[in-house]
């Protein structure tokens, strides 16, 4: 695991392109077809999955059909993971192996930092607020934290079908136009990379979760802030091979599949918060702008 967590830090650079109470999971409410209140009902449906005009691993656009399914409005928050830790003691990858990666700002570029890690995203004396997302987490680490809570983590298909918002065919999850009107949609980065942002949308590193507008499914930050692990393995031609109806992805593989791009991602470099691009790094990656939601069947 060493030797795995060691090489993320040599590809770190692509992936570039506290205290709260209380000692148990959320509730889950008794009706089978509702969703619990911090979590959206996106309707099930067929959708255009990927694009044919970005990257070979975002081909072919193949048609997908989901059923319903629940997923967190917002990106799980430090106070949210806190909660976690605090009911069951679990250490992190990064608090484990006494180390993680981090974008330095000011810098410009990305670092081997000792001490890093969800409590002290950038290092050693950083902390973030309890209300931005949850950062330095491993694919293991969210796994945890979806199982405690009763949920689980959103397939790469429910991710971009649920972040497309009813959409079909955008280039965006709010349209074609990155900044329709001059506006931000989402927290990204402005400027050149990587050696300025400009923060024009408000936010030079992590925003507070829900800081911008919602899609049409009530979901908060599906694109920038941060990226999202998703279930699936990654597999550059899966695409050519994906079953039609609710695909999970690979059986198995050596990286694992993130979305969403964050807000280390800009014009000139990344590019990621393309609603059809895709990601990958191993399961053992702890970043400080990569992160997760849960999803949850609705049966």
């Amino acid at each position: 695991m060493r030797v795995t967590h060691r090489a993320v830090i040599a590809t770190l650079a692509f992936l570039a392109a506290v205290g709260v109470e209380g000692g148990s999971p959320p509730s889950l409410p008794g009706g089978a077809s509702s969703c619990p209140g911090e979590m959206a009902r996106v309707p099930g449906g067929l959708f255009r999955m990927g694009v044919n005009d970005g990257q070979p691993e975002e081909a072919p656009v193949h048609q997908v059909s989901l059923p319903s399914f629940c997923m967190d409005r917002d990106q799980v928050t430090i106070a949210e993971f806190a909660r976690f830790v605090k009911a069951t003691g679990y250490k992190t990858t990064a608090e484990r192996e006494g180390w993680s990666g981090v974008f330095r700002l000011h810098a410009g570029a990305w670092d081997k930092v000792n001490g890093a890690d969800w409590r002290h995203p950038d290092g050693p004396g950083s902390a973030g607020k309890p209300n931005e997302p949850v950062t330095q987490i491993s694919w293991e680490d969210a796994t945890a934290y979806a199982h405690w809570a009763n949920k689980r983590l959103p397939s790469e298909a429910e991710f971009e079908y649920a972040a497309r918002g009813g959409l079909e065919g955008k280039k965006y999850a709010w349209g074609d136009e990155l900044r329709p009107h001059g506006k931000d949609k989402a927290n990204l980065w402005q400027g050149t990379f990587p050696t300025k942002n400009t923060a024009a949308d408000g936010f030079a590193e992590r925003a507070p979760v829900g800081s911008f507008a919602p899609n049409a499914y009530g979901l908060f930050d599906m694109t920038g802030n941060v990226w999202e692990w998703t279930a699936d393995w990654f597999d550059a031609s899966y695409y050519g091979k994906s079953p039609r109806y609710n695909p999970r992805g690979p059986e198995s593989g050596q990286y694992r599949v993130i979305r969403g791009g964050s807000w280390v991602c800009s014009e000139d470099a990344c590019q990621g918060y393309r609603v059809a691009a895709i990601n990958q790094t191993a399961p053992d990656s702890g970043l400080n702008n990569l992160g997760f939601r849960c999803a949850r069947d609705v049966f």
